[in-house]
């Protein structure tokens, strides 16, 4: 009996660890105003763990019924959401097999074979029924729950259209309006399964010394070449049939002090002018040291016509520029003779931060044309002698677009320095701030600007590019503007004049309590599609790896200050959801025209946000990492800023429920959702290669006329195709580092093949591998095909 008894020992002991993590857990959750079901279930835990160490066999029943109480109060919660229910039921009913293990069945006197022992076998028999029917019920009810996190469309695909000879790709986004379209036609749903790799180019641009770098490039391509630069803004040209390398060009950046290492684009331009008879077609690239640099787009040699040896400084006017503070991440615009360009400034830093200023300069001399500084009241003024754009004002460092016939470029802008904290902004900070502006391509005049948050305290700002598109209203194609947002909504405007062609609310929000603030008494909402905004969370949507990791996040929720998606950042460590990542980032949406379809890449990851006091913070002018969250001065004002992200339990597991990324196709004639699915999985990730649907992703969907979606983005390294008409995943193929880069598209010139082209070079701050690849596919030879 002894020896019997020593056998349930470890069971008996791992039930009483846990039974006392859940009652103590669960006896704080209950005085946080949370569930009630960890305690008394902790506590049954512990009494059955001591049953089973003193060798009870009502150990077990009451660990059963544990079980039973467990399922019905699972299913009551989140209902029959297979990965909701996983964390909740998964470890309980693998320690109640374990039970029904012979040798523990044995040593509780189950099983046996003596007249006494008959009542034993069948109570055994009895309790291994009960778990049985405890387990296939959980599974069968779960099961249920895959169809939920995933709706089957049947929008109606246009005919086949005729494959055309060839196609450019001489935008960053396809074309100036940002559609992320492109005309090729050859892949179709039909044989999409036959892509394969045509080709792998290396750049060569790796990391060095830890520093964090992204290879977010899109090439361009135009007639038999591709262009695309590197983190080190390395320029580099490639045959667009076999990725062999034409040219390359490094600007030898200093690098040192940067936040992060990324170049999304360049931009193309060809003369018209025959007068130019050097560089009449030459690539522009902003850099991540202040530069915008020109060469010739078929030798990669400087244009000696451009400013001096064929670049400009683009800190002129800024002040002093501490390395890594300003710099480019996106390619300018260019439309008629004139570039436009933004840059990108490092948040939180301080209200002396580099001047967000928008700038426009010839293509060809690289003279300054004009600039737009949100800040000051007159933003067109000219500066004087001695004097610097404002310090703070908006920056605009994500993608613009451009209508030729308007002669308008749009700009997303950013929200005033520092983004946390804006009881120091002026009026005229505040206009332009997280909107989207449409200026005078010749004159940089304003024409009209839409706002999309009201004095932004949550880095909310205009991340996505402005998406063009002629929509049929009312009887006529209105030239329209489609603007998503971080925080999840997705404006329609008149590109004319920025009068918003859906009902727009302003709907109140909750104010908060730091001495010094301000706060706007309503947030504009649109209603112009299907909201993507998920519902607030609640205790009930607290995720985790396991029961004991899921009652950490719950205790957390129920610590943190959350009051919905513009929760205001307090001296209380406030729960942002959906944190300055956003729902929807530079990625933005890809449309067909078309078929009048819109794809929408979303992530829903929180971010924890607290304030400081300024006696209280790190006496420090740099960003200091502590933990896993990361301070940041926001000199200038009363307070430095504490962020974490994302919200995780101990485990690193979100605490948040998944899917955390899901890929939304949007009727644009009916503005309802077509389909809608998780987008990736975790299985580059997670313990035991666990593929959890829908992950955080970062770099956007690109459309073909061929009726496939294309995109990359994810967290597992793979870009996927998917049917435009019914969200099938008909395609995945291996990407040798994260894809998080907007794929292209493009029906080569000389061989009439069409391929489909990704930058595969990971993520740093998303932790997916990190590589230095460019990875064209293109259909295999059915006759090769075995």
């Amino acid at each position: 009996m002894t020896r019997k008894r020593l056998a349930l020992w470890p069971l008996g002991m791992i039930l009483i660890l846990v039974g006392m993590l859940l009652a103590a857990g669960g006896g704080w959750l209950a005085a946080l105003g949370g569930s009630l079901y960890y305690l008394p279930s902790g506590l049954a835990c512990l009494v059955s763990g001591i049953l089973f160490c003193r060798g009870n066999r009502l150990g077990l029943w009451l660990y059963l019924a544990v079980v039973a109480v467990t399922v019905v109060w699972a299913i009551a919660e989140v209902g029959l959401h297979f990965w909701l229910l996983l964390p909740r039921l998964c470890g309980p009913l693998v320690l109640a097999l374990y039970m029904m293990m012979p040798w523990v069945r044995h040593a509780l006197g189950l099983g046996q074979a003596a007249a006494p022992g008959e009542r034993q076998g069948r109570a055994g028999s009895g309790a291994r029924a009960f778990a049985a029917a405890v387990v296939v019920g959980a599974v069968l009810l779960g099961g249920g729950a895959w169809a939920l996190h995933w709706s089957k469309g049947n929008a109606q695909s246009s005919a086949p259209l005729a494959p055309q000879s060839a196609t450019s790709w001489s935008d960053y986004a396809g074309d100036k309006g940002g559609q992320r379209f492109s005309p090729a036609s050859q892949i179709t749903p039909a044989n999409v399964d036959r892509l394969k790799v045509a080709w792998t180019y290396r750049t060569g641009d790796l990391p060095t010394n830890g520093m964090p770098q992204m290879f977010e490039a899109t090439p361009l391509q135009i007639g038999n070449s591709l262009y695309l630069c590197t983190g080190h803004n390395i320029v580099i040209a490639l045959d667009a049939d076999t990725g062999k390398e034409r040219w390359r060009h490094d600007p030898k950046v200093e690098a040192k002090g940067v936040y992060t290492l990324a170049c999304r684009g360049v931009a193309y331009h060809e003369a018209t002018d025959p007068a130019i008879r050097e560089c009449r077609s030459r690539i522009l690239m902003g850099t991540v040291d202040g530069r915008m640099i020109a060469l010739d787009a078929q030798t990669g040699r400087r244009c000696q016509d451009f400013g001096r040896n064929g670049e400009i400084p683009l800190h002129v006017g800024l002040g002093s520029v501490k390395p890594g503070v300003q710099f480019v991440t996106s390619p300018p615009t260019i439309l008629g003779n004139v570039a436009v360009v933004g840059g990108f400034v490092l948040d939180n830093m301080g209200t002396g931060n580099p001047s967000g200023v928008v700038r426009a300069f010839d293509v060809t001399s690289g003279k300054q044309l004009w600039a737009w500084d949100a800040g000051r009241h007159d933003p067109n003024a000219l500066l004087k002698p001695g004097e610097t754009y404002v310090h703070g004002s908006p920056n605009a460092w994500s993608l613009f677009s451009a209508d030729p016939k308007l002669g308008l470029v749009y700009i997303p802008t950013g929200n005033p320095s520092p983004d946390h904290f804006g009881g120091t902004r002026s009026a005229d900070m505040e206009r332009y701030g997280s909107s989207v502006v449409a200026l005078d391509i010749a004159t940089g005049k304003l024409r009209w600007s839409f706002q999309t948050v009201h004095h932004d305290l949550w880095d909310y700002d205009v991340a996505s590019q402005p998406v063009l598109v002629d929509l049929p209203l009312n009887g006529q194609q209105v030239p329209a503007l489609i603007q998503p947002t971080k925080q999840g909504e997705i404006f329609l405007l008149d590109r004319r004049t920025g009068r918003s062609l859906a009902p727009v609310e302003e709907r109140p929000v909750p104010r908060g309590n730091v001495p010094g603030e301000r706060y706007a008494a309503t947030q504009p909402v649109s209603l112009a599609f299907p909201s993507l905004v998920p519902p607030p969370l609640r205790e009930a949507d607290m995720w985790g790896a396991t029961p004991i990791d899921q009652l950490w996040c719950r205790i957390e929720y129920r610590r943190l200050r959350y009051a919905g998606r513009f929760t205001p950042p307090s001296l209380d460590n406030s729960l942002i959801l959906p944190g300055n990542n956003g729902i929807m980032n530079w990625g933005s949406v890809a449309v067909d025209a078309e078929r009048s379809i819109m794809i929408v890449p979303t992530s829903y990851m929180p971010l924890l946000l607290k304030l400081i006091p300024r006696k209280d913070a790190p006496k420090s002018d740099e960003i200091t990492l502590e933990g896993r969250g990361a301070i940041s001065p926001m000199n200038g004002t009363p307070y430095a800023v504490r962020t974490e992200r994302p919200f995780v339990s101990p485990l690193g597991i979100p605490c948040n429920a998944p899917p955390w990324g899901r890929l939304t196709a949007i009727d644009l004639k009916t503005r309802q959702i077509l389909w809608q699915r998780p987008l990736g999985t975790t299985v580059d990730h997670a313990p035991l290669g666990l593929p959890v649907p829908g992950v955080f992703n970062q770099g956007g969907a690109m459309v073909t006329r061929g009726g496939l979606a294309f995109i990359g983005a994810t967290l597992d390294n793979y870009l996927r195709a998917f049917d435009l008409k019914s969200g099938k995943e008909l395609w995945k193929g291996r990407l040798p580092a994260g894809g998080q880069a907007l794929p292209m598209s493009y029906v080569s010139p000389r061989t009439g093949k069409q391929y489909v082209v990704i930058s595969a070079g990971g993520h740093s701050f998303m932790h997916t591998k990190i590589g230095d690849y460019v990875v064209a596919y293109s259909l295999q030879d059915p006759e090769t095909d075995k």
